[in-house]
């Protein structure tokens, strides 16, 4: 079977495997339970394909077995499979046993997944209903997810993108329906992907996300490697919501990047990432904050004791610029590039951003403007755009370009095509202006705008009107005129054969 057909299969089972809760409870809560048993079933049937090649190779040696699967990157421990979950679908207590299971899993794998399942509780009446539906709901779930189809060990999955692709389908199906909540913890893949290539990470460097949601961003740009046989890099993030922290670290696992370090808690506040009294820096840095995020830290950011706020705070209710601030300042000195998303506000506001935005400028740290069609992301339909900054810049112009009018216009959610993508990445390599589309601006071009990053200022995109027949559009207005005198002629005689007379 090929991994193509092993993916919609088990893309297709897992969805209707939704529909235990759907309309039932919230899409940003039912996606916790779904993602959760989807990681119990792959690691319980890649834990027992690795159990039945050790029996045959080594009989009944059961001590010996053991002692090799404690080798493997992780380990199950008795009565926590999915299969024992399964058989105890009737149970009066499932929700409390499923619990347990998920207790012991993590106690036993403690270095890569302590904590995961800690906001996660399969016995919670509050999100999954009282005894009787609650349990009938995990019966449910636990007889989709015995599904035949639903068999994810390696040797029929063929790798493990495809466990890891299935993870990021139902995040992304779980955005469509979560309303403003999807914002929270998950950012649409072309997204990820233009970033990504944007920054271009390299073999050795040090990758994080502050506000990393899902992971979905961290994992494309480790991807980035993985295509080239690159594995010489490390990952690094942090996430303030909880349940959306155990999802990054899941989605990490199921993606194979075990080693990722995502630590929980609020950046701007405490960041965890800390290294030698410092935060630690990176070459890398990618994330899509909160857009104008009020209540953000501004009381405690003057007397940050990481001065990570030195060239000004950002305003109490927007803290934009306290993310990008982060971002820059964890950047290693020579070499270290951020790519962020931002709102259109970020480009052009006054007051402190005005002056944070022109410091940025003026130490010539600020590399490209990236402006996005609208409707890209979940949860709201303004447009936004890119800022990429480097330590690195040979010059001091910045590359401006407006890729808002191309993309794939979806009924619901605007996407960006690979052809776009690959526009907008060729266009900001080659750095050069290109008509209606980008324009390289120099420092003192900037300087004259007063700094001001508003894309219309710099890009052209005015398309001039062809110029209307105003001859032909009164010989075609008389030619209706007269063709809609003839109809209401040939209306009265239908009108007039059948006794109505006006």
């Amino acid at each position: 079977m090929s991994d193509k057909i092993a993916q919609e299969e088990i893309n297709t089972v897992l969805w209707k495997a939704c529909d235990t809760f759907r309309g039932a409870v919230d899409a940003s809560e039912y996606k916790n339970y779904i993602l959760v048993m989807l990681f119990v079933k792959y690691v319980s049937d890649v834990w027992q394909e690795h159990y039945q090649t050790l029996k045959e190779k080594y009989s009944d040696d059961e001590a010996m077995i053991l002692r090799r699967l404690k080798r493997e990157r992780f380990v199950l421990p008795p009565e926590c499979r999915f299969i024992d979950l399964y058989e105890q679908r009737n149970a009066s207590n499932i929700g409390e046993v499923i619990n347990i299971a998920l207790e012991q899993i993590e106690e036993t794998n403690k270095q890569k997944l302590a904590g995961v399942f800690r906001n996660i509780d399969f016995n919670s009446e509050a999100n999954l209903g009282q005894t009787k539906d609650r349990n009938s709901r995990l019966k449910h779930l636990l007889e989709d997810f015995n599904d035949s189809r639903l068999d994810l060990r390696s040797s029929r999955i063929g790798n493990l993108d495809v466990i890891g692709n299935a993870y990021e389908f139902l995040i992304a199906k779980f955005a469509a329906g979560a309303g403003k909540k999807a914002g929270e913890f998950y950012t649409p893949a072309e997204v990820s992907e233009l970033i990504a290539e944007l920054i271009n990470p390299q073999a050795g460097e040090r990758i994080c996300d502050p506000t990393c949601g899902s992971g979905s961003l961290l994992i494309k740009c480790g991807n980035q490697l993985l295509k080239q046989g690159k594995k010489d890099f490390a990952l690094y993030g942090q996430e303030i919501t909880g349940a959306t922290w155990a999802l990054a670290k899941m989605n990490m696992f199921l993606h194979g990047m075990d080693n990722a370090r995502i630590e929980w808690g609020d950046t701007i506040r405490s960041p965890k990432l800390i290294e030698d009294d410092t935060t630690m820096k990176f070459e890398v840095v990618v994330a899509n904050p909160p857009f104008s995020l009020d209540k953000w830290g501004h009381g405690t950011a003057e007397n940050d004791p990481f001065k990570r706020f030195h060239r000004g705070v950002p305003p109490r209710s927007k803290g934009d610029y306290a993310f990008i601030s982060h971002m820059i300042e964890t950047t290693t000195q020579d070499s270290g590039r951020v790519g962020v998303v931002v709102p259109h506000g970020v480009l052009f506001r006054a007051s402190s951003e005005g002056k944070i935005r022109q410091q940025l400028i003026e130490e010539n740290l600020l590399d490209a403007v990236i402006g996005l069609p609208s409707n890209l992301f979940y949860g709201t339909g303004i447009p936004a755009a890119v800022l990429v900054f480097r330590r690195d810049k040979s010059d001091n112009s910045v590359m401006f370009i407006d890729a808002s009018r191309e993309y794939q216009d979806n009924k619901n959610q605007n996407k960006l095509r690979q052809s776009d993508i690959d526009k907008i990445v060729s266009t900001y390599q080659a750095r050069e202006s290109l008509d209606k589309y980008a324009y390289l601006a120099s420092f003192e071009e900037i300087q004259e705008n007063d700094f001001n990053l508003n894309i219309p200022r710099y890009v052209d995109t005015f398309e001039e009107e062809s110029e209307i027949d105003i001859n032909g559009v009164q010989m075609d207005i008389k030619q209706l005129e007269g063709e809609l005198v003839a109809v209401k002629q040939e209306m009265a005689g239908y009108l007039e054969e059948l006794g109505y007379v006006a």
